[in-house]
C-alpha cells in the first residue's frame, strides 16, 4: 500500500512532466529525504514503463541520483551535488548583526557554532581611546573575571583588542582596560 508521501511524490512527478518542468528543478530541497524519494519513485515508474518523460528528464533518470552507497562506513548519495555550508570565521568580531558587533564562537559543551551579538544600538560611541571611560567600563562589567567566550560580556570587554580590524581608530591597541 502506498503512503500519502508516495502519492504526493507521484503527483509532483506527473505535474512536473505535464508542465515540462525539468526534474532537476523539483519541489523538494536538494539533499532532503523527499528529493531522494522523488527520484527513487520516478526511476521505478520510468523503468517499469509507466512514466513517459522528456529527453532532459530521461537523462536525469538514467543517472545514479536517488541511489545510495557506502563510503568509509557512511551511507552517501550518488550523483547528488554536495552542498557544504561555509563555516563562519570563528572568534573574530565583525560589525553587523542586530547589535553593533557580531562574533561566531564554537560552544565547547555542544560543539555547535553560536552567534553572539553585542554592543549598544542607541547611538552611544565606543570610547576605547578614553582611558578613564575604558577603566570605568572594565570595572563596571568586571572584565577581569570574564572568561566565557560564549557570552557577549567577554567580547565587549575585549573589544579594544579587535578595534583596528573593526575600523576603529586606536591610540593604544595593546591595552584592554
Amino acid at each position: 500500500m502506498k503512503s500519502f508521501k508516495d502519492f504526493a511524490i507521484l503527483d509532483a512527478i506527473s505535474v512536473m512532466e505535464s508542465k515540462n518542468i525539468p526534474f532537476v528543478d523539483n519541489i523538494y530541497r536538494p539533499g532532503s529525504e523527499g528529493y531522494f524519494t522523488f527520484f527513487e519513485q520516478a526511476k521505478k515508474l520510468y523503468e517499469s514503463g509507466e512514466l513517459k518523460v522528456s529527453n532532459m528528464n530521461k537523462e536525469m533518470l538514467e543517472t545514479d541520483i536517488g541511489l545510495w552507497d557506502t563510503f568509509n562506513g557512511v551511507e552517501v548519495p550518488l550523483d547528488c551535488p554536495l552542498v557544504e555550508e561555509a563555516e563562519p570565521e570563528l572568534n573574530t568580531p565583525k560589525r553587523g548583526g542586530s547589535k553593533k558587533f557580531v562574533v561566531y564562537v564554537r560552544n565547547p559543551q555542544t560543539g555547535n557554532i553560536k552567534k553572539i551579538e553585542f554592543g549598544d544600538t542607541s547611538g552611544l560611541k565606543v570610547k576605547i581611546n578614553d582611558k578613564a571611560a575604558r577603566s570605568s567600563f572594565a570595572a563596571r562589567h568586571k572584565c577581569d573575571t570574564r572568561n566565557d567566550k560564549t557570552k557577549a560580556s567577554y567580547w565587549a570587554c575585549r573589544l579594544p583588542k579587535y578595534a583596528k580590524s573593526l575600523g576603529m581608530q586606536v591610540d593604544n591597541p595593546g591595552s584592554f582596560w
